[in-house]
């Protein structure tokens, strides 16, 4: 698809400031790793204001719902009063899976930059093209790849660890 394009390094679409968003999305997926959470980290702006940042909450609010981008998107509509985010960018360290590429969607979201494709799970590029689906009333203009080594080793440091411990029987938050 047209829309959807893997940028690696900057290029044309990806600026400066998309990737300073990335590395704020980092910081924050490394914040839900001190709370034992999956580390993925989503910042929602317009222009160069932050509307909204989330982190991944499933484990500490029980809510299988509060992904990163579930997260940020939420409190977006609520910061703007408006659920139409046509002219707001999500960049998130992962690709969105299919709960929160139906989000993406339905939010209007204008742009997502991510991080690390997900095999497993996403639904932006890996398994479904969600987002870019002409058969839906919007499509959301997809960059993928974006910092994608950085994105993608904590989420690997992150399960590494969550092994060893499983192994050794100890349940400390990881580091």
């Amino acid at each position: 698809m047209a829309n959807l394009r893997a940028a690696r390094t900057t290029g044309d679409r990806v600026e400066p400031f998309d990737l300073l968003m990335m590395e704020r999305a980092i910081a924050l997926a490394q914040q839900a790793t001190l709370l034992g959470e999956v580390p993925v980290g989503a910042v929602v702006f317009r222009g160069r204001d932050i509307v909204a940042e989330g982190f991944n909450r499933r484990e500490s609010t029980k809510d299988p719902t509060a992904h990163a981008e579930m997260v940020a998107i939420a409190e977006a509509g609520r910061r703007l009063s408006e659920w139409r985010l046509n002219d707001c960018t999500l960049v998130v360290t992962l690709e969105p899976c299919p709960m929160c590429a139906g989000a993406l969607v339905n939010a209007r979201i204008g742009r997502v930059i991510y991080g690390a494709r997900d095999p497993k799970a996403g639904a932006c590029e890996s398994l479904y093209r969600i987002p870019t689906d002409e058969r839906l009333n919007h499509r959301v203009e997809m960059i993928g790849g974006v910092m994608a080594d950085a994105c993608g080793r904590l989420l690997t440091d992150f399960f590494r660890h969550r092994r060893r411990e499983r192994r050794s029987g100890s349940h400390g938050l990881c580091a």
